[in-house]
């Protein structure tokens, strides 16, 4: 008889139990956010909060989605495969422009792109202007200098080529623009393939490092004060759940600059580990790091100007047919209260 009361006191109790657990709120669960970045300094807000944990914090469940350009990730943003994006924003304005519902409610960091010279041109590039150095390269090895850049369409391109043309005056086919992956850019200057390239930290570091007669040409802000680098965006913000899980995402994106900004050494091994430990030591990342605090900045309306600039110069060369309204791809009152009520 106690047998059967003991039975059915834990039958009862199993029961219960199993209830409270069906009962757990459902707000416990981790909402999914696909982001797609680029393997740049530039997207170090990423790294630290998912190396942090604060996005389960958050009720977030982070896909990290790796990209060797910006305009890949777009044609994924395109397809309704991304929730977010961190990356260049020059292909945004051509996404819009093909009605993908994106904006850009932060900015990442900014003056990122530098031109690295090497050898001969480097050579030629001492003590004279760009177009002198080019002309005389052009003389003394026979063939134009070759430059790495990314594709036609990324801020690389169009950045590397608004300087030389309209910055300088220099008619951009006195050179050999290369459009190459992030990774392939790095490795055809390092193997010498190419006498300069438009490359971002950590990059810039390591072919500092490893190609001891190389020297940074042109500097960030040379290139163009403010210039726009990497982008926080939203895909169809305008959404109920969107707007939520990005007003999150940009609290995070808010701290995470703080820390990096504040505390760089607490940073560093997330950024090390995100952007390739086996290939980058703790060293090279600290140095990258220190270099470009100053370049971490995130309201967005810091480079709307830039972002106009450099999509009047892509209409003027081609390669955008039409102007999308800048303002219309920046939601700055979306960043002005998040940021207010942080």
């Amino acid at each position: 008889m106690n047998f059967m009361k003991l039975a059915r006191g834990l039958g009862l109790g199993l029961a219960l139990a199993a209830g409270a657990l069906l009962a757990v709120p459902a707000a416990s669960a981790q909402t999914k956010v696909r982001i797609g970045y680029i393997p740049v300094l530039g997207s170090a807000q990423l790294f630290v909060i998912d190396g942090q944990g604060w996005a389960k914090d958050e009720g977030l469940d982070l896909e990290l989605i790796r990209f060797q350009a910006g305009t890949q990730a777009i044609q994924a943003l395109a397809a309704g495969q991304l929730d977010a994006y961190l990356a260049g924003v020059l292909p945004l304005l051509v996404a819009r422009s093909k009605g993908v519902d994106v904006k850009v409610v932060a900015a990442a960091a900014i003056e990122e792109l530098q031109l690295v010279g090497r050898g001969p041109l480097l050579a030629a590039a001492e003590g004279a202007d760009f177009k002198t150095a080019i002309a005389n390269f052009t003389a003394a090895q026979g063939r134009k200098p070759k430059i790495a850049a990314q594709p036609q369409g990324s801020v690389p391109d169009t950045l590397l080529r608004y300087w030389l043309q309209v910055e300088n005056g220099i008619d951009p086919a006195s050179v050999d623009i290369t459009g190459l992956d992030i990774d392939a850019a790095q490795q055809a200057f390092l193997a010498g393939s190419v006498d300069a390239a438009v490359l971002r930290e950590p990059a810039l570091t390591v072919v500092r490092d490893r190609v001891k007669d190389s020297k940074v040409l042109v500097t960030g802000h040379q290139f163009m004060p403010d210039q726009p680098g990497s982008v926080l965006a939203l895909y169809k913000p305008g959404e109920p759940q969107n707007a939520a899980t990005g007003e999150k995402l940009l609290r995070l994106h808010l701290r995470a600059t703080e820390l990096i900004r504040a505390h760089p050494d607490q940073a560093a091994p997330f950024i090390l580990k995100a952007l390739g430990s086996g290939i980058l030591t703790p060293a090279q990342i600290d140095r990258a790091l220190s270099g470009s605090l100053s370049s971490f900045v995130t309201d967005p309306a810091r480079i709307v100007d830039a972002v106009e600039k450099l999509q009047a110069f892509e209409i003027k060369l081609g390669t955008v047919k039409t102007a999308t309204p800048v303002a219309d791809l920046f939601d700055l009152a979306f960043y002005k209260r998040v940021a207010a009520a942080k």
